[in-house]
């Protein structure tokens, strides 16, 4: 007998909001994360945007108030989604702590602190580094941490595959319960990766958007206009839980994880295949995974960077995955237009997006769309949300490297 799996809880911190509430009134009303960064001196910089998580207290979610002091922001973000994923679940106490795990992603890992500190050694010595430096930098604490607060016995690790991570994370934790390894998985992705280092590299290599006069206009997802990606950051964790598990606790099913595709370009290692051959492949085996047809798709959460290459073959990939449906009924939005890109953690806040659209019937806009892009030419949302029952939708997540990852959700019932 197939185990079906369920989504039962949310929690997400980012630009747009600290709750999942927040960010999606935030969401569906089309209004915009993207600000100045005031991290650090970007001045001399050619891009001085992105999405900061902002007026954010983090101590209230942590037993140990000491360690949390210690902490990452990645880790800080996917540990406070994770605590939010469990009180909107309820599942706290109710679970045999062998058969529950947490597949949490991150892109980049604890750089804010390895940037700081090496600061601090190459300043004051190497005898002032913290000795905490290593386990905040190493990506699979994102996961490890929650675990060690809550007795998480099961499976345990952490998926980097660059901006495709959440989406590979999400989609192995669904495996694992469908396998019968585990019955409830906390899973999702975090990034806190706005720092100097990390932002000088994407602006050299000029991926990113250089709107810096219009901060809020600058993330504009298959626009003419689009010049390059917004950076942003935060985390978001979805509670996955075998149906029957959830069923005899009487607990509130947000939605079904019914598919997992994945691919790679083997192209290049930041380029995208010109055509989207690599993300046509991952939503083809994703729709075969979840045994489903195009046309039973009504809505596909996009990778959706900005990026002139990247919208443009994505727009190929979706027409040629969806046939004559792209063009008839079919809605393709980005979140990336108001949070920007989270890297790592892009797949899982994306997915929250998609729950919310799924249980309130509203599918939030593209912002931005001002100039249409004949090399991309379906429906985007623009800048307006509808309202329409999506039966199932579909997420898409590609990272440098050639890493594809699509997820599949249906409304339960």
């Amino acid at each position: 007998m197939t185990r079906r799996v369920v989504i039962t809880g949310m929690g997400t911190v980012n630009p747009l909001g600290l709750t999942v509430e927040e960010y999606w009134r935030r969401l569906a009303h089309g209004e915009s994360g993207i600000g100045i960064v005031n991290r650090f001196d970007n001045s001399t910089m050619a891009t001085r945007i992105g999405g900061l998580v902002r007026d954010f207290d983090h101590m209230t979610w942590f037993k140990d108030q000491k360690m949390a002091r210690r902490l990452d922001r990645a880790i800080i973000y996917a540990h406070v989604a994770a605590c939010q994923a469990m009180a909107d679940s309820g599942i706290e106490g109710k679970y045999d702590p062998e058969r529950a795990g947490a597949i949490i992603a991150t892109g980049m890992g604890g750089v804010s602190t390895f940037e700081s500190d090496t600061r601090v050694m190459i300043e004051r010595g190497h005898k002032r580094v913290s000795p905490f430096f290593v386990p905040m930098i190493l990506p699979n604490t994102v996961s490890a941490y929650f675990a060690i607060e809550n007795n998480l016995q099961g499976p345990n690790y952490t998926i980097l595959s660059a901006c495709a991570s959440a989406n590979h994370s999400m989609g192995e934790a669904y495996e694992i319960i469908k396998r019968g390894t585990a019955d409830v998985m906390f899973t999702g992705g975090a990034e806190s990766a706005m720092c100097e280092v990390i932002y000088a590299g994407f602006g050299n290599m000029k991926a990113l958007s250089t709107r810096n006069d219009d901060p809020a206009g600058a993330s504009r997802p298959f626009d003419k206009g689009r010049d390059g990606f917004v950076m942003g950051e935060g985390g978001a964790v979805m509670v996955l839980e075998e149906l029957e598990h959830a069923k005899a606790r009487g607990a509130r099913i947000y939605a079904e994880f019914a598919g997992y595709g994945m691919s790679c370009d083997a192209h290049h290692i930041t380029a995208p295949c010109s055509d989207g051959a690599g993300g046509y492949r991952a939503m083809r085996n994703a729709l075969q995974s979840a045994q489903m047809n195009p046309d039973a798709i009504d809505l596909v959460n996009a990778h959706g960077t900005s990026t002139p290459l990247g919208d443009a073959g994505e727009t190929m990939a979706i027409k040629r995955c969806f046939g004559d449906h792209a063009k008839s009924k079919l809605l393709v939005h980005s979140t990336k237009s108001m949070i920007g890109h989270a890297l790592g953690a892009a797949g899982a806040v994306e997915a929250v997006a998609l729950m919310m659209a799924l249980v309130r019937g509203v599918v939030h806009p593209t912002i931005n769309q001002q100039e249409p892009d004949p090399e991309c030419d379906l429906n985007y949302v623009p800048n307006e949300a509808v309202e329409k029952r999506v039966n199932a939708a579909l997420s898409n997540s590609f990272g440098f490297g050639g890493h594809n990852a699509t997820l599949i959700f249906k409304r339960f019932g």
